[in-house]
């Protein structure tokens, strides 16, 4: 049962969900007329997510990792849902009194977080690479958050919410982006080499978990 919930909370933080969360956030802020703001958004979403693919190409194409730390690349989940959940809560509630808006954004906070940390029991990333993943999303929702301050998109809270709500309720239960497989390619085609494998394990070999949770 306790597994079930760890995969449950590990499905909110991939691809298929956190991807059109993000593009959804993007599309609000350019609905409210902020320009800026929405490239802001889409500039350090794109950071985040480069930095991701980056480390994982480097793994899976050269072997480059820290094996003392067992890193062999970011944690997308840990990543995008450190991203993504503080910015859309903060968004919907953008009119409320500062009380409530911070109190949205500690939410969103505390479910990215656990969302991170769920890829641990499921054995999909080691405690450096969900750390790790998480601060670089973390840091993303911080330095937009320090921009939006500066502005005032005009579409009220409850807009963002109808166009993410269907998304965080339907999409876990849609077929997974096979993100990990894609970026496993590039890194054999730009390297011309068999992806590196890991040297170290996650967990005690007798423990199984579904093969959908390993997704990146």
């Amino acid at each position: 049962m306790m597994m079930l919930f760890w995969m449950a909370l590990s499905a909110l933080g991939g691809m298929s969900v956190t991807g059109p969360l993000g593009i959804a956030v993007a599309v609000w802020l350019l609905a409210g007329r902020t320009w800026r703001l929405s490239l802001s958004w889409c500039l350090l979403f794109g950071i985040g997510m480069l930095l991701v693919v980056a480390t994982k190409v480097a793994w899976y194409g050269w072997g480059i990792g820290i094996p003392e730390w067992k890193f062999a690349g970011l944690s997308g989940h840990a990543m995008r849902a450190c991203a993504v959940y503080p910015v859309v809560f903060y968004l919907m509630f953008l009119k409320a009194r500062p009380t409530v808006r911070h109190a949205a954004m500690g939410a969103g906070t505390l479910l990215a977080v656990l969302v991170s940390v769920s890829r641990l029991p499921v054995q999909a990333h080691s405690l450096s690479e969900v750390v790790l993943g998480g601060a670089v999303g973390l840091a993303v929702a911080a330095a937009f958050v320090m921009v939006a301050r500066s502005e005032r998109p005009v579409i009220v809270g409850r807009v963002l919410v109808a166009l993410c709500v269907p998304l965080v309720l339907v999409m876990p239960f849609t077929k997974q982006v096979p993100a990990e497989q894609w970026v496993r390619q590039v890194a054999m085609h730009l390297s011309g080499k068999e992806p590196a494998k890991r040297t170290w394990k996650l967990a005690p070999e007798h423990k199984q978990v579904h093969k959908a949770a390993l997704a990146i």
